[in-house]
This record gives C-alpha cells, sequence and structure tokens, in this order.
C-alpha cells in the first residue's frame, strides 16, 4: 500500500468500520447500512434548514452541507454517511449555465451537442469547489468513526444532462449523438471522465472514506453500447483515484443487464436495484466484488411487519455474498416515514450481528 493510500485509509478512525470492512470483503460485526438520498426531504429537519435556500446554494455552504449530512447519522444510526452535494456540482463549479429547478432536476441552459460546445467544458481544479474541501473537514472532524462517503456522477449521466438540456425519458438527443457522432461522444465522455475524477480526488483528499460513482441514467443503454461507448469512461474515473485504496461504489437504476460490466468498469462494490435478487446480481457480477442493495424504497410505505419480511429476503438472498452493504434499490423516496428507515437500520443490525 503507498503512503498515500495508508494515509487515506490505514490511518483513519474509520478504517474499522463495519462499512469500510464490507467494502472490502472482510468479516464484519454485523451487516452495514446506509441508504442513498438519506439527508434529504424525507426529513422534517432538512426541509427546516433548507428552507429559502436553493439546492444549488445549499451544496455551497459547508455549514448547511455539514448539518444535512450529519442529520440522518443521528437520526438513522447508519453505518456511513454520504456527502451532501449534487452530481452537476463540478460542472456548475466549471461556468456551465444551469440550475435545479424544484420538481424537474438539473436544466441546462444551452445543451452541448457539437464539437464547439465540448470547449466549455473546462478541466475541474482544487480552487473551483473551496466549499467541498471546507465541508469534509468539518464533516470527518465530526464524524469520527463513522465513514463519509464522496460521491460524483458518471460521465454518460452527465452527458445526458449535458445533451439533452435537463431529465429526458427517451435520452433521444442523447442516444443520437453517441450513435451518430461516435467520435465527438467519445470526446465528450473523455472530457467528463477527467471533471468526474478532479471531483473524486478532492472529496478524497479532504478526507472521504469511500466514493460512489452513481450513474442514474446508464440502464436505458443495451450492453454491448454500454461496453464500446461509455465503459472506457466510467473505467478511466476508477482507474485515475484506484491509488488512493478507498473502496470505489458503482451504482446505477435499471442496469440488471450491466452488473457484469459496471463491475468490470473497476468498483469494487457493485450497486444493485430492486429489480434483480442480490444472489442473482452477484453471479452476474462475478467473484472479487462486494455488493450493495437493494431493498425497494417503496416497500417503506407498507407498514413494519412487510418491512421486515422484504428486508429479511435481501438479507437472505446476500446471506453467501463477499461483501454486503445493505441498501436501497434506489433513492429515498422524499414522502417516506423517517421512522420506517430509522427501524429499518435496527432491523438489520440485529438480525445479521456476528
Amino acid at each position: 500500500m503507498s503512503e498515500r493510500s495508508q494515509l487515506q485509509t490505514g490511518r483513519t478512525a474509520a478504517h474499522d468500520s463495519a462499512f469500510l470492512r464490507a467494502c472490502r470483503r472482510e468479516p464484519v460485526p454485523h451487516t452495514p447500512v446506509w441508504f442513498m438520498r438519506q439527508a434529504g426531504r424525507s426529513l422534517p429537519e432538512y426541509r427546516k434548514v433548507r428552507e429559502g435556500t436553493a439546492m444549488l446554494e445549499s451544496c455551497m455552504r459547508p455549514d448547511l452541507v455539514t448539518e444535512i449530512t450529519l442529520q440522518p447519522v443521528r437520526r438513522h444510526n447508519v453505518d456511513a454517511a454520504i456527502f451532501f452535494s449534487d452530481i452537476v456540482v463540478p460542472l456548475k463549479a466549471i461556468g456551465i449555465d444551469l440550475d435545479i429547478k424544484p420538481g424537474v432536476g438539473p436544466v441546462v441552459a444551452q445543451p452541448i451537442r457539437s464539437r464547439a460546445d465540448l470547449e466549455r467544458l473546462r478541466p475541474l481544479d482544487v480552487d473551483d469547489v473551496p466549499y467541498v474541501t471546507e465541508a469534509i473537514g468539518m464533516l470527518t472532524a465530526e464524524l469520527g468513526a463513522t465513514p463519509l462517503i464522496g460521491f460524483a456522477g458518471a460521465p454518460f449521466t452527465l452527458a445526458s444532462y449535458l445533451v439533452e438540456g435537463g431529465p429526458s425519458r427517451n435520452h433521444e438527443h442523447t442516444k443520437a449523438l453517441m450513435y451518430g457522432d461516435p467520435e465527438l461522444w467519445a470526446d465528450l465522455l473523455d472530457r467528463l471522465a477527467d471533471i468526474t475524477a478532479a471531483f473524486l480526488k478532492v472529496q478524497i483528499e479532504a478526507g472521504a472514506s469511500a466514493v460512489q460513482l452513481f450513474d442514474s441514467w446508464v440502464g436505458a443503454l443495451a450492453p454491448a453500447d454500454y461496453r464500446r461507448s461509455v465503459m472506457p469512461a466510467s473505467a478511466k474515473v476508477f482507474d485515475a483515484v484506484a491509488d488512493y485504496g478507498v473502496p470505489r461504489i458503482h451504482f446505477g437504476v435499471g442496469t440488471g443487464e450491466l452488473l457484469g460490466l459496471m463491475g468490470e468498469a473497476g468498483a469494487d462494490v457493485v450497486g444493485v436495484d430492486w429489480r434483480i435478487p442480490m444472489d442473482e446480481a452477484a453471479r452476474r457480477v462475478g467473484p472479487g466484488k462486494a455488493l450493495q442493495g437493494n431493498l425497494d424504497p417503496a416497500v417503506l410505505f407498507a407498514g413494519h411487519e412487510a418491512v421486515e419480511t422484504k428486508a429479511r429476503e435481501v438479507l437472505d438472498a446476500a446471506a453467501k455474498l463477499e461483501g454486503h452493504v445493505f441498501n436501497l434499490g434506489h433513492g429515498v423516496l422524499p414522502t417516506t416515514d423517517p421512522d420506517a428507515l430509522t427501524r429499518l437500520v435496527a432491523y438489520v443490525h440485529e438480525q445479521t450481528a456476528r
């Protein structure tokens, strides 16, 4: 292990946490739990602290980022915190004209669809995001032995927002560019891979114990298109942060057919959505990887007994995995009862105590 790896993993208070041990496929005292979107609209304390503050502004205020990131750790006793930010923050930081519109999502003023447009994507420097470094420093001091997960959007999903100009159901402009001008597409994804890697490096060097790459829209692709047109850029991101020695998680939605390739791209942990059982996911990913997932977020609306029954199914399907991090198969839905999440964490911890 390099000196930098030792600084980032072996000498941190979080090194022997259940979460990081599971990511490294080591024995754990219990199955660790965290939830995508655990910090957010499901928590009344989040809605209160965010009142009157726009999303992007919230991501750029270290005091708010710290408070919001800590809220679910305090309330739910989860095994890891995830840095409160948004996947478009690095794009905003390099000067892309975009905003996060309530009820819509990220909206880009001038979509990127030509080679000339590509020049607007300049490299990201640590000085572009000083609020990230400051917030992570504050968080790691507060979290102690609880790991902090950094994250970024994957090149395909960022490209989809940039090319479409916002969220899209069919990704017609994105796919048209990918199929119609593969050279420009490859250059776009390569540039986004560099920006994404730089954003993850800032978080790791500030103290993040693991990183997750969100490829929210990549489930729209067939495996052959993923392998040819997307996987090289994702692999470049994972390779760029490999020497830090922190676990790298890869998650996408609707990616049952892509799980093996997503693991092949370089992740240490492959995230699984709720559409496929964990044991089948493990078969598709193959040996040498931990898995994360995968309770259907909608189950949390079904009552305590149903939640426990479905959580038990996930744990049983994951019983023989090399490493398992319990999570939802996608993010916490905004109207979820926070108490349901708190009870779920306790249930998983109790059921899996070694």
